[in-house]
Parts: C-alpha cells; structure tokens; sequence
C-alpha cells in the first residue's frame, strides 16, 4: 500500500511541479508533512539542506530520500521514477508541438503567462521555508545568526556573484563556529 501512495504522491507532483525543483518543495512538504505524515517539518526541512548539498535536482533528491525513509530501497526508487515519469512524457510532446509552432503568438502568450506563476511557486516555496526550523534563533532578544547567514548569502551570491558552493561550505563554517 506504501508503494501506491508513494507512486500517487510523487506522480500527482510531477504532474503539477512547474518550474522545476524549487517550486516543487510547497507541494512536497503539503502531501509529505501535512498530508501523509511521512515526516515532521523539522526532518523535511533537514532533507530539504541536505538534497540541496548533495548533487542533482532538489526534487528528485527529495523524492529519494522520502520513499527512502518511508519504504526503504524499494520506495526510494518508486518515489524518485513516480515523480521523474510525467516530465519525461510530458517534455516528448511538448518538444515535438514547440519544434512545430515556436513563431505562434499564441504558444508565446501562453510563455508569458507562465513565468511569472512560476515565479511565484518559487517564491511561495521560499515563505514556507522561513520558517523556526530553519531560523530558530531569530527574533527579539535572540542572536539572529541564522537571519545574518541568509542575508550576507543572499547579497553575496545575488550582487557579487560569489560561488554558490562556496556559500555552502562558508555557511556550513560558521553554524558550526556558531554553535560550538
């Protein structure tokens, strides 16, 4: 029974998940932590650090590690096929319909519709990562290291284009500089 819901969980995002991996993690963390209470915030929000650490898509590292945790090798493989499928058959036809009509203003309109909802998945996925779990010393009469980290990243990878990895391996440091 695992197995089916892992399929439906993961296939019904893949379906749904425009914009890629990032604009996937609301509905992810709604069926995963809400929904089927696989996982508690605090563990998807650990997921969500380490899927972003290790290589490949976000998504599909989530979607690993949660039929993983969930089902073991078996459901790790389920999970991660369940949601890469629709893409597949998806981007087989939508190649093949844009090849053929890339000039219509039609397909452009629809272009110009979509970005800016994807966007939006985004940034709705960025709100519900703000969250204790990841800033939990944020606040009045905390340290707010947490929130120091997130703006100099931000600043340094936006405005001067530092090295994403590097970000990485600098805030890694100084949490553990922090909380030693």
């Amino acid at each position: 029974m695992i197995y089916l819901e892992l399929i439906y969980v993961f296939f019904k995002i893949g379906v749904f998940g425009f914009g890629g991996g990032y604009a996937m993690i609301s509905l992810i963390q709604f069926e995963v932590v809400d929904h089927f209470h696989w996982m508690t915030m605090q563990e998807f929000a650990d997921i969500l650090a380490i899927s972003q650490i290790t290589p490949g898509p976000i998504s599909i590292n989530t979607a690993t590690y949660v039929g993983f945790n969930t089902a073991g090798i078996l459901g790790a493989t389920v999970a991660t096929l369940a949601l890469c499928l629709p893409s597949v058959v998806l981007m087989l036809f939508v190649i093949r319909f844009l090849f053929a009509n890339i000039e219509n203003r039609y397909v452009q309109y629809v272009f110009s519709g979509l970005r800016p909802a994807i966007v939006g998945l985004i940034f709705a996925a960025a709100l519900l990562l703000m969250n204790t779990e990841n800033f939990p010393d944020a606040g009045i009469g905390k340290n707010n290291f947490s929130i120091v980290i997130c703006a100099a990243t931000f600043i340094a990878s936006y405005f001067y284009k530092v090295n994403p990895v590097l970000l990485i391996v600098l805030a890694g440091a100084c949490g553990f500089l922090i909380s030693s």
